[in-house]
């Protein structure tokens, strides 16, 4: 098939698959497996971790008895190595039958009975990344009619073993098929990251056409490294990816890492911040049998998961990049509000840092700050204050700021004004939280 040929059949498929079935109108929220628990399929030596049906069900239970599901975390979702090697007789995928005995269906009935969505993965190609059996050309329909026949409500579709033009043709080839199955599934695309994330090769008008989010650099990795490698790329490509994120259609940057062995309680801060900054999906990878409060506190933090979950869904910026090796992120907000982030990018020593919000581009006017880990205010700025900042290495400071003039007597929490009320901006959690 000829290029000519393979962008007249490109557009075709793009006028008939509109994929706004009105979900994901905010960055989508859950757990998924494959950071913290990869493919470990031993089930015999380590029954604890391997890939089957009782990690699911025990991350379903943890999400509604821990608090996780009242906040918005809503989604159980199974990344690779579920798959049995060969498809059914039918032709269809089929679970591998020793670690999902029960099947794919009956746990979603499971997680749906607990108020939870399930999520389901696949990739486009003749394998998966760990070599499990892909969804070619030829397989996309019966694939997504068999996910939507168990009740699957989130589907990632990866992109191993498969070549660009394969991907050109499957991403919006899924999203027609799942469509056409009547069945409302959220559908994240791994294309991006395969043809190298930014334009011209990416296309984002088309994604935010076809898909609900998009997985546009590397895999994340456990360590502080690899969260400032991403946030690096995310920011100085932002001028092409910033633009592309909104309601129902998000920018990935992969999943929260926070809980498991490679940040420090104020990198971990720093994650959950820059992903709310960001408009990120809040998709955790880690151990809810096995977290301790430190982390419990950062990933339930009600102001943060509310900055990230904002009904504009506008994805913020990075602003400023000192010289002292600090820089500013800042997203506007519902209701004349926005945050700020102040992350050190230092890994010596706390740093001081001294600015204004004029220096920030704000406009003139009287501000209240609410600052969203220490659950402390900061009254009486206007534009042109003075303040100073004090941030722990590799940490952040995070604001959530409300425009003082626009403000009653009280918010529901009790302080000067209503800017916090107006977007339900939910009681914070003690200091640390």
């Amino acid at each position: 098939m000829g290029p000519l040929a393979v962008t007249q059949l490109l557009a075709l498929i793009s006028l008939t698959v509109a994929m706004d079935n009105g979900l994901l109108k905010t960055p989508p929220m859950g757990w998924m497996a494959w950071e913290r628990f990869r493919c470990d399929i031993d089930c015999k030596d380590d029954p604890e971790n391997c890939i089957r049906e009782d990690l699911f069900r025990d991350m379903a239970d943890r999400l509604v008895e821990d608090g996780w599901k009242e906040l918005g975390y809503e989604y159980v979702i199974i990344d690779d190595c579920w798959m049995s090697m060969l498809r059914d007789e039918h032709g269809r995928l089929q679970p591998d039958p020793f670690r999902f005995p029960g099947g794919i269906a009956k746990l979603a009935r499971y997680i749906h009975d607990r108020g939870l969505k399930l999520g389901i993965y696949a990739d486009m190609g003749t394998h998966t990344c760990m070599g499990f059996p892909g969804t070619t050309l030829d397989t996309i329909n019966i694939d997504a009619q068999t996910f939507a026949s168990w009740g699957v409500d989130y589907l990632k579709f990866d992109g191993c073993s498969s070549n660009p033009i394969e991907q050109m043709l499957g991403y919006p080839l899924m999203s027609k098929a799942l469509n056409a199955t009547g069945r409302p599934m959220a559908y994240s695309c791994s294309w991006p990251v395969y043809v190298g994330g930014l334009p011209p090769k990416v296309n984002y008008s088309l994604l935010g056409d076809i898909c609900h989010l998009w997985r546009n650099y590397v895999d994340i990795q456990d360590s502080w490294d690899s969260v400032q490698g991403i946030v690096e790329w995310f920011s100085n490509n932002q001028d092409d990816l910033q633009p592309a994120a909104g309601p129902g259609r998000w920018n990935d940057p992969d999943m929260l890492i926070i809980g498991n062995f490679g940040l420090s309680v104020d990198q971990a801060r720093a994650q959950m911040a820059l992903w709310a900054i960001m408009a990120a999906p809040l998709i955790m990878s880690n151990d809810l049998r096995n977290l301790d409060n430190s982390a419990r506190f950062i990933l339930q933090n009600k102001v943060a998961v509310a900055i990230n979950q904002d009904s504009m869904g506008i994805q913020g910026r990075r602003l400023l990049q000192e010289k002292n090796h600090i820089e500013v992120y800042w997203r506007p907000l519902s209701h004349s509000a926005s945050a700020l982030v102040f992350l050190s990018r230092r890994t010596d020593m706390p740093s001081l840092y001294h600015t204004s919000l004029a220096k920030l581009k704000y406009d003139t006017g009287n501000y209240e700050a609410y600052d969203v880990f220490t659950g402390s205010t900061v009254t009486g700025l206007n534009a042109t204050t003075q303040f100073t900042l004090s941030i722990n290495p590799s940490g952040v400071v995070m604001w959530y700021l409300g425009i003082y003039a626009d403000m009653g007597t009280h918010t529901c929490m009790g302080f000067p004004g209503t800017t916090l009320d107006k977007i339900d901006m939910p009681r914070p959690l003690p200091a640390g939280g």
